[in-house]
């Protein structure tokens, strides 16, 4: 599980590194990393990207943006009425995540509500339960398999909320 954690934070660090990218005039080009060689694609028109990585462990696939569809595992939603910032997804050999940076005008403690219940319908452990100056945290790992949830709820104004839902799931 380490290793898909360090996979999705290093793709993901990549898919920041795209997001820079985008600001500039480049929509695809191609890249080697200590992990192998990569190719990208940004989508001059919705900003999506798409990131694949070609290694001596496998294919791993990022896409990030937001008309990106949430693809969340069985048993979890979004916070009703939440609108989605941007949604990050990748697939690699080992496992697959999912990253879902969202807005909504529910308080936090109600948004964490919701997460908290879905995980621990869907088996995980909570195993870290923060309050961070009003930022609620709630992070956690089903055994059976060893998928990892991390959810953070962070007032604005009024009883608006950001939030930021990752999971990573293990295969094979």
């Amino acid at each position: 599980m380490r290793k898909l954690a360090m996979g999705m934070a290093k793709a993901m660090a990549g898919g920041a590194m795209l997001v820079l990218v985008a600001c500039g005039s480049e929509t695809s080009g191609e890249f080697t990393t200590e992990d192998g060689n990569a190719e990208y694609t940004i989508d001059g028109d919705s900003g999506e990207t798409s990131m694949t990585i070609r290694g001596k462990d496998g294919t791993a696939t990022l896409r990030s943006g937001a008309d990106v569809p949430a693809d969340l595992p069985d048993g979890f939603s979004l916070y009703p009425g939440a609108k989605v910032i941007t949604n990050t997804v990748v697939d690699q050999p080992d496992g697959k995540g999912t990253m879902v940076m969202f807005e909504t005008e529910a308080a936090a403690d109600k948004v964490m509500a919701h997460f908290r219940q879905q995980a621990e319908d869907a088996g995980f452990a909570i195993q870290i339960d923060a309050n961070m100056n009003g930022s609620l945290m709630i992070g956690g790992e089903r055994k059976a398999d060893g998928s990892t949830l991390s959810v953070t709820a962070t007032p604005g104004e009024g009883d608006a909320t950001t939030g930021q839902l990752i999971i990573g799931s293990k295969t094979g």
